[in-house]
């Protein structure tokens, strides 16, 4: 068994090693470009203008759920992560104005991009570390819980399943 994970192993760090020795150029040597993203980046005075009001605007951040407990979020969001952005359009609100969220803005701006052009109301664009980094509050980042072993289904020592926040279940 220990021998198979060596193996094993070895042929990762060769094919990673391979993909890495690849050139990601294109014909003249260059990188390839991404296309350019129309969504406005918004500042993070803009962006708490619209905090101010969450009633009024959708919030759509397309990280990971471990880069969301690692930076953390913002109170309230819908999550999709942007590969799968485009099969979840038709679940998507569209009662009110977009702002899509990732880490610096980049994928943010491609998904404020795509809704755009399937007919969303888009605001912009935010990064939530450059929105930190730029003196912005994050909401409380929320650790992913670890796995539980098989059997477990939320129950204490005692048998008694946890209270929710504020005493609700």
């Amino acid at each position: 068994m220990l021998k198979k994970l060596a193996v094993m192993a070895m042929l990762t760090t060769a094919a990673f090693a391979q993909d890495a020795a690849k050139p990601a150029a294109g014909a003249n040597g260059a990188r390839p470009q991404r296309a350019p993203v129309r969504a406005k980046t918004l500042s993070n005075a803009e962006f708490d203008g619209y905090l101010a009001h969450p009633e009024q605007v959708l919030l759509v951040d397309v990280r990971r759920p471990d880069e969301v407990s690692t930076i953390g979020g913002f109170p309230v969001y819908l999550s999709v992560q942007i590969k799968d952005l485009k099969a979840h359009l038709a679940e998507i609100p569209r009662d009110r104005p977009i702002i899509t969220v990732s880490n610096h803005a980049a994928r943010a701006g491609a998904a404020a991009d795509t809704l755009s052009d399937a007919g969303f109301k888009v605001i912009g664009a935010v990064g939530a570390d450059t929105y930190q980094k730029d003196g912005g509050k994050l909401a409380v980042k929320i650790p992913v819980p670890p796995a539980q072993p098989e059997g477990a289904q939320g129950a204490t020592a005692g048998g008694q399943v946890p209270a929710a926040p504020g005493g609700a279940n």
